[in-house]
């Protein structure tokens, strides 16, 4: 990010998914809230995606289903695509590469 004092917010999902980008000493990320449902993503860098409150279950590229509660985190490689399932509102920080 150029201006380290912006904020981004991001909508995706009719607003079921919200995030607010910011800079880090980590570097750029994201903490945002998904709400119950079921998502595909799809990223452009690696990202590491931490979950900070709630269970998601992921399945990553060529790998079976996986369940992540708070305090557990997992890589996503750059260049493709991931779905994620929310049984419950989920909030996460997710750090890009």
């Amino acid at each position: 990010m150029d201006n380290s004092n912006s904020v981004t917010h991001n909508v995706y999902f009719e607003g079921k998914v919200q995030s607010l980008g910011l800079a880090t000493e980590k570097g750029k990320a994201t903490v945002g809230v998904m709400k119950s449902g079921t998502y595909t993503f799809s990223t452009s860098s690696a990202e590491k995606m931490i979950v900070i409150s709630g269970t998601m279950k992921v399945r990553l590229p060529n790998q079976d289903w996986a369940k992540y509660a708070a305090q557990q985190e997992f890589d996503v490689a750059a260049g493709v695509s991931f779905e994620v399932i929310c049984d419950a509102d989920v909030a996460y920080i997710c750090y890009y590469e």
